[in-house]
C-alpha cells in the first residue's frame, strides 16, 4: 500500500472528510482531520439530509456504521408533502410510506446533520480530529505539504485532501476552474419550537417535509430532531441580490414584509414562518461547478465533495456525493493495483468528475423545473414516477 507509513491531512470534518478518515483508519492508514470550529458542538447544524443506497448508505455501510446509522436516523422524516402556494395538498405519501426499508434501493432515510456527524467523530480514533485549524494556506515541503492554520500552527503531511466545502481554500492549489452561478438563490431560515411558533405548519408537516410551488418560486422546509423546521425561500434572482437587495437579514419584520410583496399570490399561511423564524436569515446563491471541469492528477493532493463539485441542492446530491467520494477515494488510495498514488488519485478523479457531472445536471435540470411556472406539475410527474 502506497500509504504506509505516510501522514494523511484531510481538511474539513464534514460527512465527506469525517467517513474517509474512518474508511483509510479502518485499512491502518495515519490520518488527521483539521477542522475550523472550534469543537464538536460549534456548529449550528444545517437541514436533515436523506442517504441514498449507492451513494451516502454504501459509504456508511463500507464503514461498518450501518447499525450505528438506524440507531440515529430519524423513521418517517423522508415523507413528503408538495403543495401550491394557496397551501393545497397535491401529493402525499405519509400513509403508504414504510417508515423502514433498508433493503428497498430508493429508500432514503434521513438523518439530522447533527447526529451525522456525532456518529462519525465517534467512530474514529482518539484526537483524530484538531479543531480550531482554520486553513489559511499551504506550501509543498519535500514530497509533501506543510500547511498552515489561522491559529498561528502549522503541520505537515505526505498527502492532503480538501474536503472543505464549496468555499474551498485548498481547491486553488489543484484547479483555477470556478463555480457559476446557477440562477438561483434560497433564503435560509430556521424555526425552534414549531409545534408552538407555527403550530400549522408543524402540523402539515406531521415530521416530514413539504414542498411548496407556484409562480416561479419555491418554499422547502423539513422538521429536524429538536422540534425545530428549517425553511428555504428558493426564488430566481439576480447572482448579486443578497448584496444589492438592502436587506437587514436579522429584523423579521423587513423580510416578512418582503415575502409578503414578493409572494404576493402565497397563502398567508406561509407568513407565520418569517414571523416566527430565528434571525439572522441566510442568503445563499447557489453555484455549480462546470460539468465538463477537468485538471491534472497530482501524486499528493485531492479534493471530494462540494470542494471538487459543488451543485444545486435540487437532486439531494451533496453529502451523498461527498461521502461516494470517501468511499471510492479510499478504496483507491489502499489498493494496491495502482503503480503510485498518483495514478490513484488520477482514477479517482476521473470517475469523480463524470458522476458528479451527471448529479450536477439532473441538480440544474431540476432547479429549473422547480422555479418554472409549471412547477407544481413537473414535481408531481417526478414524484410519481418513484
Amino acid at each position: 500500500m502506497h500509504l504506509k507509513n505516510k501522514q494523511i491531512a484531510i481538511v474539513g470534518g464534514g460527512p465527506g472528510g469525517l467517513i474517509l478518515a474512518r474508511l483509510l483508519q479502518l485499512q491502518g492508514c495515519y490520518v488527521k482531520v483539521y477542522e475550523r470550529d472550534l469543537n464538536k458542538q460549534a456548529r449550528v447544524q444545517g437541514s436533515p439530509l436523506d442517504m441514498h443506497d449507492e451513494s451516502g448508505l454504501a459509504a456508511i455501510r463500507k464503514a461498518n456504521l450501518l447499525d450505528e446509522f438506524k440507531k440515529n436516523y430519524r423513521p418517517g422524516a423522508d415523507r413528503t408533502i408538495i403543495m401550491n402556494e394557496r397551501a393545497e395538498v397535491f401529493f402525499s405519501d405519509h400513509e403508504t410510506k414504510p417508515q423502514e426499508n433498508f433493503d428497498n434501493a430508493y429508500f432514503r432515510p434521513e438523518i439530522d446533520r447533527g447526529p451525522l456527524r456525532n456518529m462519525l467523530l465517534e467512530s474514529l480514533q482518539p484526537e483524530t480530529v484538531v479543531w480550531d485549524s482554520h486553513f489559511i494556506s499551504m506550501e509543498a515541503k519535500g514530497e509533501g505539504w506543510l500547511l498552515h492554520f489561522k491559529n498561528g500552527l502549522s503541520a505537515y503531511a505526505d498527502m492532503v485532501v480538501a474536503a472543505d466545502g464549496a468555499n474551498s481554500k485548498v481547491r486553488p492549489y489543484i484547479t483555477d476552474i470556478k463555480a457559476f452561478y446557477s440562477g438561483v438563490t434560497m433564503l435560509e431560515l430556521n424555526i425552534y419550537d414549531a409545534d408552538k411558533s407555527t403550530p400549522r405548519i408543524h402540523a402539515i408537516m406531521n415530521g416530514g417535509k413539504i414542498m411548496a410551488f407556484g409562480n416561479g418560486k419555491c418554499l422547502l422546509g423539513g422538521q429536524k430532531g429538536d422540534n425545530t423546521i428549517g425553511f428555504y425561500a428558493s426564488f430566481k434572482p439576480g447572482e448579486d441580490w443578497a448584496l444589492n437587495s438592502r436587506l437587514d437579514y436579522s429584523d423579521k419584520t423587513q423580510l416578512s414584509a418582503w415575502f409578503k410583496k414578493e409572494y404576493s399570490e402565497w397563502n398567508p399561511i406561509w407568513v407565520e414562518l418569517f414571523e416566527n423564524a430565528a434571525t439572522p436569515f441566510i442568503p445563499r446563491p447557489i453555484y455549480c461547478m462546470p460539468l465538463n471541469q477537468t485538471w491534472d492528477a497530482l501524486p499528493n493532493l485531492t479534493m471530494l465533495g462540494d470542494a471538487a463539485h459543488v451543485m444545486p441542492p435540487f437532486a439531494g446530491e451533496g453529502a451523498n456525493m461527498a461521502m461516494l467520494d470517501a468511499l471510492e477515494l479510499s478504496e483507491c488510495l489502499t489498493s494496491d493495483k495502482y503503480n503510485s498514488t498518483q495514478e490513484a488519485i488520477a482514477l479517482y478523479e476521473t470517475d469523480m468528475r463524470k458522476r458528479a457531472a451527471i448529479a450536477a445536471q439532473e441538480s440544474l435540470k431540476n432547479g429549473e423545473l422547480m422555479h418554472s411556472e409549471g412547477s407544481l406539475q413537473a414535481m408531481l410527474k417526478l414524484f410519481s414516477q418513484h
